[in-house]
């Protein structure tokens, strides 16, 4: 079992369960659009790319932007209602920053809206740093994302893994030169991020930590 010095950490579904969240502010923007609101089932399927990537599931081209302006002004109001922590999130933050690993953030939810999550679920005293949209020109899986990640925390890839829930998790990784564990908390099965080329897929954050200790 690999020691890694650098924990990056996916958000939504992964961190943070925040699709109740997210669901909502679909189902608020759509029908404004001449969309019927989505299943929460459609909204999982869709998200992990990004909101502009997300909405063009939902809508075409021309409104992706005005979409985009009201899904985020409702998620504004609403962004600290439903999110709650993942099982295991907080003992996994505790356990890695006493074994003396650097946590950080790595997502691509906007940059102000994980920090406004992460300090109302009091996540952000083990963080060195979130990482989100907005924060920079790119998103997973960009290389110079990770590339940015890295540099920003001092770390080296051979020591950094990342734990997410999607493929756009698993090719931001490799992109970056570095490891992905997953979780099926989020959007995608065990057989799916397996497929993709996840290094290890675990039922919940649980299960990450106590490999994690292992190593």
């Amino acid at each position: 079992m690999a020691s890694f010095a650098t924990i990056l950490l996916d958000l939504d579904g992964t961190l943070v369960d925040a699709f109740t969240t997210i669901h909502r502010a679909y189902v608020h923007t759509l029908p404004q659009f001449g969309r019927p609101a989505p299943t929460i089932d459609q909204v999982r399927r869709a998200v992990g790319g990004g909101l502009e990537n997300a909405m063009r599931h939902f809508v075409p081209e021309e409104l992706v932007a005005a979409a985009v302006k009201v899904h985020i002004a409702y998620t504004n109001e609403i962004l600290l209602e439903d999110a709650k922590l993942m099982p295991g999130a907080l003992e996994l933050l505790r356990d890695q920053q006493a074994r003396g690993a650097i946590l950080a953030v790595f997502t691509n939810k906007r940059g102000d809206h994980a920090r406004a999550v992460c300090a109302h679920l009091g996540a952000t005293p083990y963080l060195k740093a979130i990482f989100g949209a907005k924060d920079t020109p790119w998103l997973k899986p960009q290389p110079e994302f990770a590339a940015h990640a890295l540099r920003a925390l001092g770390a080296r890839a051979e020591t950094t893994v990342l734990i997410g829930d999607s493929p756009f998790d698993v090719q931001a990784a490799h992109a970056g030169g570095f490891a992905c564990w997953c979780v099926t908390t989020g959007t995608h099965t065990a057989a799916q991020l397996q497929a993709a080329g996840a290094e290890a897929v675990y039922p919940d954050l649980l299960a990450v930590n106590a490999a994690l200790s292992r190593g």
